[in-house]
This record gives C-alpha cells, structure tokens and sequence, in this order.
C-alpha cells in the first residue's frame, strides 16, 4: 500500500509539474487565438478531402468508358 501510495503522489507532481510549465509557457510565448482563428482554419480546409483525392465512396471512376480487360482462358492438355 506504502507503494501505490508514493506512486500516486508522484503522478500528481507530474502532473502539477506540466500543467505549471504549461502556463509560464503558454503566458510567455502571448500567442493567444484570436477569435476568427477557428473560422480562418474551417475556410482554407478542403470541402471534401476523399473526393479531392479521388477515393471518395461512390466517385465515379474516370476509366468507366474503358471495357474491362478480357479474362485470360487457360488452354487444357489433356
């Protein structure tokens, strides 16, 4: 029990550790988001990035007017 214990309370000054680096450098470095910074980011994102990529489900292949190639008959030798 002693060792959970001491393990315990050093995950909690981990803890307390980051989350105080956390802030001096987060309060040091000023930069903070500013309010149309999430509408900036959503408006240079692609609409839709599976399509754009050509590998959307239900994206019409562009090879489609091209018959598929004849299947290969084995000759038998009996």
């Amino acid at each position: 029990m002693h060792r959970v214990r001491v393990g315990l309370i050093g995950l909690a000054w981990v803890f307390l550790l980051v989350m105080a680096a956390t802030i001096f450098l987060h309060a040091a470095g000023g930069d903070l988001p500013g309010p149309n910074s999430a509408a900036t980011a959503n408006d240079s994102a692609p609409s839709e990035p599976l399509a754009e990529l050509g590998v959307a489900p239900g994206n019409p292949d562009q090879d489609a007017s091209k018959a598929p190639p004849p299947a290969k008959t084995r000759a038998r030798t009996h």
